[in-house]
């Protein structure tokens, strides 16, 4: 039986399983080590690991490895929405199977040390403050993936332009938020540890950050179809 989805939403859950199993694997490590990783091994931990996934998946599912960037991709009309569901619905997968695997094989003190590596605000962050972090993280994130992937005219990077963002995100805002900026990597590790403490921000930040950084760049940037023919023709 044809199943055209099968691909990518496989592809989605594996890059989405990889992210979080690495990424949050480094925050538990961290916590088993006693600091022993650090802020910077944790931030290149989830770039490096993203950059990877996105760069294996990339020619199978455009490599989303992130609810917020399948809905910036929607909203900028290169997905339909039956495809951006099952994106979805793979990513969210790989997300608590991801959380699970680490339960099972990590230390049990690390893991709850770590709350599965779950992000969370601090203590003096709002939720209204955490929201707009994440919406600025994630508008980076976003509008890197536009500009490296999903423009034709953008350069051939793999996915390591993207990776790098993750990076300088978390360095930026991981103490403050844990710069989720992908509700599928805070999703997981909740859903699986029961760690819900400011969850909508990990939802609304992130698809906040996505959308806009969707919006600008596929209306103010993007070259018209027209425009495009133009420039080829020349």
């Amino acid at each position: 039986m044809n199943r055209p989805w099968f691909q990518p939403f496989l592809a989605e859950a594996i890059g989405t399983f990889a992210l979080i199993f690495f990424g949050a694997g480094s925050i538990i490590m961290d916590a088993y080590t006693g600091g022993g990783v650090g802020l910077v091994g944790i931030a290149f931990a989830h770039g490096v690991a993203l950059a990877v996934v996105i760069t294996s998946t990339a020619h199978i599912s455009g490599g989303h490895i992130n609810p917020a960037v399948t809905i910036g991709v929607w909203i900028g009309r290169k997905i339909e929405t039956r495809m951006a569901l099952i994106y979805i619905a793979g990513q969210l997968l790989g997300a608590v199977v991801a959380a699970a695997f680490l339960v099972g094989l990590y230390p049990a003190a690390a893991v709850d040390a770590a709350s599965l590596g779950t992000p969370m605000l601090a203590n003096d962050v709002t939720i209204g403050t955490g929201i707009m972090i994440e919406a600025v993280l994630t508008f980076f994130l976003v509008f890197a993936v536009f500009g490296t992937a999903v423009d034709s005219r953008a350069p051939n990077l793999g996915g390591w332009a993207i990776g790098l963002v993750l990076v300088f995100a978390i360095l930026a805002g991981g103490p403050l938020t844990g710069a989720s900026l992908n509700p599928a990597r805070t999703f997981g590790p909740a859903l699986v540890g029961g760690y819900w403490a400011g969850h909508m921000v990990y939802w609304v930040g992130p698809i906040l950050g996505g959308i806009v950084a969707a919006g600008v760049y596929s209306r103010l940037l993007m070259p018209k179809p027209d425009a495009a023919e133009a420039t080829a023709a020349e």
